[in-house]
Protein backbone atom coordinates (compact mmCIF):
# COMPACT_ATOMS: atom_id res chain seq x y z
CA UNK A 1 0.00 0.00 0.00
CA UNK A 2 1.21 3.58 -0.24
CA UNK A 3 2.86 4.98 2.00
CA UNK A 4 1.21 7.71 4.40
CA UNK A 5 3.15 10.80 5.36
CA UNK A 6 2.21 12.71 8.29
CA UNK A 7 4.12 15.49 10.47
CA UNK A 8 3.69 17.00 14.12
CA UNK A 9 0.81 19.25 14.28
CA UNK A 10 1.64 22.50 16.25
CA UNK A 11 -1.77 24.16 14.86
CA UNK A 12 -0.06 26.49 12.46
CA UNK A 13 -0.30 27.61 8.88
CA UNK A 14 2.50 25.58 8.02
CA UNK A 15 2.63 23.55 4.76
CA UNK A 16 5.17 21.21 3.64
CA UNK A 17 5.27 20.12 -0.23
CA UNK A 18 6.00 16.62 -0.77
CA UNK A 19 8.37 16.32 -3.57
CA UNK A 20 11.53 14.28 -5.69
CA UNK A 21 14.25 15.19 -2.96
CA UNK A 22 12.17 16.85 -0.20
CA UNK A 23 12.18 14.77 3.20
CA UNK A 24 12.68 12.69 4.81
CA UNK A 25 9.55 13.12 6.53
CA UNK A 26 9.61 9.83 8.44
CA UNK A 27 12.37 8.32 11.45
CA UNK A 28 13.12 5.07 11.50
CA UNK A 29 11.56 4.07 13.96
CA UNK A 30 7.98 5.86 12.12
CA UNK A 31 7.68 8.63 13.71
CA UNK A 32 7.47 11.84 12.01
CA UNK A 33 10.14 14.49 11.74
CA UNK A 34 8.79 17.82 10.63
CA UNK A 35 6.14 20.45 12.29
CA UNK A 36 3.46 21.85 10.35
CA UNK A 37 -0.34 21.48 9.66
CA UNK A 38 -0.41 20.67 6.01
CA UNK A 39 1.09 18.78 3.21
CA UNK A 40 0.54 18.80 -0.77
CA UNK A 41 2.13 16.75 -3.27
CA UNK A 42 1.90 15.65 -7.14
CA UNK A 43 3.96 12.46 -6.31
CA UNK A 44 1.68 9.53 -7.32
CA UNK A 45 1.86 6.46 -4.78
CA UNK A 46 2.15 8.71 -1.17
CA UNK A 47 -0.81 9.66 0.66
CA UNK A 48 -0.17 12.99 2.50
CA UNK A 49 -2.41 12.63 5.81
CA UNK A 50 -3.43 14.36 8.46
CA UNK A 51 -4.46 13.14 11.88
CA UNK A 52 -7.73 15.01 14.19
CA UNK A 53 -9.62 14.13 17.28
CA UNK A 54 -11.77 17.14 16.77
CA UNK A 55 -9.88 19.59 14.84
CA UNK A 56 -11.20 19.99 11.15
CA UNK A 57 -9.18 18.12 8.79
CA UNK A 58 -9.35 19.49 4.94
CA UNK A 59 -8.62 17.65 1.98
CA UNK A 60 -8.02 19.58 -1.48
CA UNK A 61 -7.76 18.20 -4.98
CA UNK A 62 -6.53 19.74 -8.47
CA UNK A 63 -7.96 16.92 -10.70
CA UNK A 64 -6.29 19.38 -13.83
CA UNK A 65 -3.01 19.52 -12.32
CA UNK A 66 -3.21 16.06 -10.82
CA UNK A 67 -2.33 17.52 -7.09
CA UNK A 68 -3.52 17.06 -3.85
CA UNK A 69 -3.10 18.27 -0.31
CA UNK A 70 -4.63 18.00 3.32
CA UNK A 71 -4.64 20.53 5.95
CA UNK A 72 -5.24 20.35 10.01
CA UNK A 73 -7.64 23.03 10.91
CA UNK A 74 -7.90 23.24 14.33
CA UNK A 75 -9.50 26.86 15.78
CA UNK A 76 -5.99 28.75 15.90
CA UNK A 77 -5.21 26.72 12.11
CA UNK A 78 -8.75 28.05 10.93
CA UNK A 79 -8.41 31.98 12.67
CA UNK A 80 -4.78 31.79 11.26
CA UNK A 81 -6.05 30.91 7.48
CA UNK A 82 -4.53 27.73 7.23
CA UNK A 83 -6.56 26.41 4.30
CA UNK A 84 -6.93 30.01 2.72
CA UNK A 85 -2.64 30.00 2.63
CA UNK A 86 -2.32 26.86 1.60
CA UNK A 87 -4.14 26.75 -1.45
CA UNK A 88 -2.23 30.08 -2.12
CA UNK A 89 0.49 27.85 -2.42
CA UNK A 90 -0.59 25.23 -4.58
CA UNK A 91 -1.35 27.93 -6.88
CA UNK A 92 2.48 28.54 -6.60
CA UNK A 93 3.80 25.06 -5.88
CA UNK A 94 1.73 23.43 -9.10
CA UNK A 95 0.05 26.49 -11.26
CA UNK A 96 -3.44 25.38 -9.87
CA UNK A 97 -6.28 27.66 -10.77
CA UNK A 98 -8.91 27.79 -7.62
CA UNK A 99 -11.70 27.28 -9.88
CA UNK A 100 -10.67 23.84 -10.84
CA UNK A 101 -10.69 22.47 -6.93
CA UNK A 102 -12.50 20.07 -5.22
CA UNK A 103 -12.47 20.28 -1.53
CA UNK A 104 -13.64 18.03 1.37
CA UNK A 105 -14.48 19.23 4.84
CA UNK A 106 -14.19 16.15 7.23
CA UNK A 107 -15.82 15.16 10.43
CA UNK A 108 -14.60 17.02 13.52
CA UNK A 109 -16.12 18.81 16.67
CA UNK A 110 -19.28 20.42 15.44
CA UNK A 111 -21.04 23.75 15.92
CA UNK A 112 -23.67 21.53 18.02
CA UNK A 113 -20.65 20.27 20.47
CA UNK A 114 -18.17 23.41 20.24
CA UNK A 115 -18.41 26.02 23.18
CA UNK A 116 -15.80 28.59 22.85
CA UNK A 117 -14.37 31.16 25.28
CA UNK A 118 -14.11 34.38 24.75
CA UNK A 119 -11.36 34.70 23.40
CA UNK A 120 -11.84 32.46 20.54
CA UNK A 121 -14.77 34.67 19.74
CA UNK A 122 -12.86 37.78 19.50
CA UNK A 123 -10.32 35.97 17.53
CA UNK A 124 -12.40 35.23 14.83
CA UNK A 125 -14.70 38.20 14.58
CA UNK A 126 -11.72 40.81 14.37
CA UNK A 127 -9.51 38.31 11.95
CA UNK A 128 -13.15 37.56 9.25
CA UNK A 129 -15.63 39.94 8.06
CA UNK A 130 -18.01 37.52 8.13
CA UNK A 131 -16.61 36.15 12.14
CA UNK A 132 -19.75 36.59 13.72
CA UNK A 133 -21.96 34.53 11.48
CA UNK A 134 -19.66 31.59 12.62
CA UNK A 135 -20.85 31.59 16.28
CA UNK A 136 -24.54 30.76 17.88
CA UNK A 137 -24.17 32.55 21.04
CA UNK A 138 -21.20 31.01 21.98
CA UNK A 139 -20.85 27.82 20.22
CA UNK A 140 -18.16 28.09 16.86
CA UNK A 141 -18.68 26.37 13.41
CA UNK A 142 -15.10 25.52 12.08
CA UNK A 143 -17.12 23.63 9.21
CA UNK A 144 -18.74 26.69 8.25
CA UNK A 145 -15.46 28.85 8.68
CA UNK A 146 -13.14 26.51 6.64
CA UNK A 147 -15.94 26.36 4.05
CA UNK A 148 -15.71 30.42 3.75
CA UNK A 149 -12.07 30.09 3.32
CA UNK A 150 -12.36 27.92 0.60
CA UNK A 151 -14.68 30.16 -0.73
CA UNK A 152 -12.18 32.97 -0.23
CA UNK A 153 -9.69 31.20 -1.98
CA UNK A 154 -12.03 31.00 -4.99
CA UNK A 155 -12.95 27.59 -5.37
CA UNK A 156 -16.88 26.95 -6.10
CA UNK A 157 -19.59 26.11 -3.87
CA UNK A 158 -20.25 23.53 -5.75
CA UNK A 159 -16.89 21.70 -5.43
CA UNK A 160 -17.01 21.83 -1.21
CA UNK A 161 -18.51 18.73 0.28
CA UNK A 162 -18.90 19.70 4.15
CA UNK A 163 -19.23 16.15 5.84
CA UNK A 164 -21.19 18.00 8.68
CA UNK A 165 -20.42 14.44 11.09
CA UNK A 166 -19.67 15.64 14.45
CA UNK A 167 -16.75 14.09 16.20
CA UNK A 168 -18.83 14.85 19.84
CA UNK A 169 -22.13 13.35 18.63
CA UNK A 170 -22.15 11.73 15.91
CA UNK A 171 -23.17 7.58 16.52
CA UNK A 172 -23.23 4.63 14.36
CA UNK A 173 -26.40 2.28 13.34
CA UNK A 174 -25.73 0.44 16.99
CA UNK A 175 -25.37 3.84 18.85
CA UNK A 176 -21.95 3.34 19.18
CA UNK A 177 -20.34 6.69 19.40
CA UNK A 178 -18.36 6.77 15.76
CA UNK A 179 -15.45 8.90 16.18
CA UNK A 180 -12.42 9.93 18.34
CA UNK A 181 -12.98 13.40 20.09
CA UNK A 182 -10.53 14.80 22.22
CA UNK A 183 -13.17 17.30 23.97
CA UNK A 184 -15.63 14.82 24.75
CA UNK A 185 -12.96 12.14 25.52
CA UNK A 186 -11.49 14.38 27.72
CA UNK A 187 -7.66 14.31 26.30
CA UNK A 188 -7.80 10.45 26.32
CA UNK A 189 -8.13 9.18 23.25
CA UNK A 190 -7.08 8.05 19.69
CA UNK A 191 -7.17 10.04 16.42
CA UNK A 192 -8.59 9.65 12.98
CA UNK A 193 -6.12 10.02 10.01
CA UNK A 194 -7.50 11.31 6.52
CA UNK A 195 -5.50 11.03 3.61
CA UNK A 196 -5.85 12.25 0.35
CA UNK A 197 -3.27 10.87 -2.81
CA UNK A 198 -2.90 10.58 -6.11
CA UNK A 199 -3.11 6.45 -8.09
CA UNK A 200 -0.53 6.20 -11.00
CA UNK A 201 -2.72 5.02 -13.41
CA UNK A 202 -0.14 4.32 -16.16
Amino acid sequence: SPPAITIRQIHSTLTHLVAPGSGPFVSVEGHALLEGDGLMTALPGVLPGTQTAGCVPVAVIDPEKCAVAVFHAGWRGTVAGIVEAGIGRMVREFASRPGDLLAAVGPSIGPCCYTVGKEVQTAFTKKFPYGAQLFQQDQLNLWEANRRQLLEAGVPPASITVVAECTGCARNAAGQKKYFSHRIDHGVTGRMMSVVGIVQTH
